[in-house]
C-alpha cells in the first residue's frame, strides 16, 4: 500500500493544512495588532512585554495539559463553566470532531502570541520617528500612517514571521500529541497531524518505510510552501 492510498494519512495532511493555513495568519494579524497597540503605550512595554511571551517560554507540554483540563466538561473545564454563568452551552471541544482541531489550533495561537509580538514590537521601535513627522507634516492621517508607512517598513519582518510561523503548523505535533482526546489525534482522526502521523507509523506501529515515505512528503510541503511565501513577499517588498 502506497502512503497516498491510506486515508489516515491523507486526512493528516487535511488536518496539518488547515493548522497552517487558519493559525499562522491568525498569529501574525493578532500579535502585529497587539505590538501596535503596545507602541501606543508611552511607559510599561516591558511588562506587557513580559506578560505576552511568557505562554510561549512555558514548555508547551504543560500548557497543552493545562489547556486540555480547562476544555474539560462542568465542573473541571473552566471554559465551560464561563459559558455556561453567561448562559451559552456548555461545548464538547476536544470530544467533538467538529471543533477538536480548531481547540487545539487556538492554543496554538495563543502560545505564538508572544514571540511575534515581541519581534513586532521591536520593529516598531526601530522605525524612525522623523519619516512619520514628516508623513504627518504633509497631511498623512493615522490610517495613512499604519499603511502607507508602517506596515510597509514591517513587511521584512512580517515575512520572516510568516514562514516561521507557517513552519511552525505544517509540524505540529506536541499539542496534538498531549490534547487530543478518543486516542492521539482524535476523536475519529480530526486532529491528527502529518508530524503525529509519521511518529505514530515509526514507534508505535513500527512501519518505518511508510513513516519515511511520509516524512519525504511533509518535508517537500514544507520547502515548497517557503518557498512560495518568499517568492509573493519578495515581490512585495519591492516598493
Amino acid at each position: 500500500m502506497t502512503i497516498f492510498s491510506d486515508p489516515v494519512f491523507l486526512q493528516s495532511l487535511g488536518n496539518t493544512m488547515r493548522y497552517a493555513i487558519f493559525g499562522a495568519p491568525a498569529v501574525i494579524a493578532i500579535s502585529l495588532s497587539i505590538a501596535l497597540l503596545l507602541d501606543l503605550i508611552p511607559k510599561g512595554k516591558a511588562l506587557f512585554r513580559l506578560i505576552y511571551v511568557l505562554p510561549y517560554i512555558t514548555p508547551i507540554v504543560a500548557v497543552s495539559w493545562v489547556w486540555r483540563w480547562m476544555y474539560l466538561q462542568p465542573p473541571l473545564g473552566v471554559i465551560n463553566e464561563l459559558l455556561m454563568a453567561i448562559g451559552l452551552p456548555a461545548q464538547d471541544f476536544l470530544n467533538s470532531p467538529d471543533q477538536a482541531l480548531q481547540s487545539i489550533m487556538a492554543v496554538n495561537v495563543w502560545a505564538e502570541l508572544g514571540y511575534c509580538t515581541t519581534i513586532f514590537l521591536a520593529g516598531l521601535q526601530t522605525i524612525p520617528k522623523e519619516i512619520s513627522e514628516a508623513a504627518r507634516i504633509d497631511g498623512a492621517n493615522g490610517r495613512q500612517l499604519l499603511f502607507k508607512v508602517t506596515l510597509p517598513l514591517l513587511l521584512p519582518i512580517t515575512l520572516f514571521l510568516t514562514v516561521m510561523e507557517g513552519i511552525q503548523f505544517l509540524r505540529i505535533f506536541t499539542q496534538v500529541y498531549n490534547m487530543s482526546f478518543q486516542a492521539m489525534g482524535g476523536p475519529l482522526n480530526s486532529t491528527k497531524s502529518a508530524a503525529l502521523y509519521i511518529y505514530q507509523k515509526a514507534f508505535t506501529n513500527f512501519e518505518m518505510a511508510q513513516a519515511a515515505s511520509a516524512s519525504l512528503v511533509l518535508f517537500v510541503i514544507i520547502m515548497t510552501v517557503t518557498a512560495i511565501q518568499l517568492k509573493f513577499f519578495d515581490k512585495k517588498m519591492n516598493y
